[in-house]
């Protein structure tokens, strides 16, 4: 079930995203706290099995963080599709995020769900782990050197 995350899921949802490294997100040269956002969460049983924190700005939505326990069963899909409905409801435009140049299995889930890369922040990961988070490794996933942050766009269509 996914759902919109109430204020007393918070203890939880602390737990869940600090298990991600994902309490303080570094991205466009700012640090910026996720619980300060509204969440989605996936629940299996009374436990959160995924969640995704979220900003609105105007007509655009941006995910901050999206993180699921367990990958390929469909958690992560359900809560973009319960964003872009968000969108819709918001009659924001466009939804977009932000993510590494490591995260190949990221760049994969999110093109396969009609997002399309828009902007390359070249070095911007490095600049974050000087100034704003040194705990960023140099090196993610894959053994790929991280540096870069990616922007990734998806346009909600059906706003009127």
């Amino acid at each position: 079930m996914i759902r919109a995350a109430a204020s007393n899921d918070n203890p939880e949802l602390k737990k869940f995203l600090t298990r991600w490294n994902a309490l303080f997100v570094a991205r466009r040269g700012k640090m910026e706290p996720s619980l300060d956002h509204p969440s989605l969460i996936a629940e299996s049983g009374e436990k959160i099995a995924g969640a995704l924190t979220y900003i609105v700005l105007g007509q655009e939505c941006e995910i901050l963080t999206l993180h699921v326990d367990n990958q390929r069963i469909g958690i992560g899909s359900a809560l973009v599709v319960a964003m872009k409905e968000i969108c819709r409801n918001l009659r924001c435009r466009r939804l977009w995020l932000i993510t590494t140049n490591d995260n190949i299995d990221a760049l994969r889930f999110y093109q396969r769900r009609g997002f399309q890369l828009a902007v390359l922040y070249r070095g911007a990961v490095s600049a974050s782990r000087a100034q704003l988070k040194p705990e960023i490794p140099f090196v993610g996933r894959y053994m790929i050197p991280l540096r870069d942050e990616l922007e990734l766009e998806c346009e909600i269509t059906d706003v009127s």
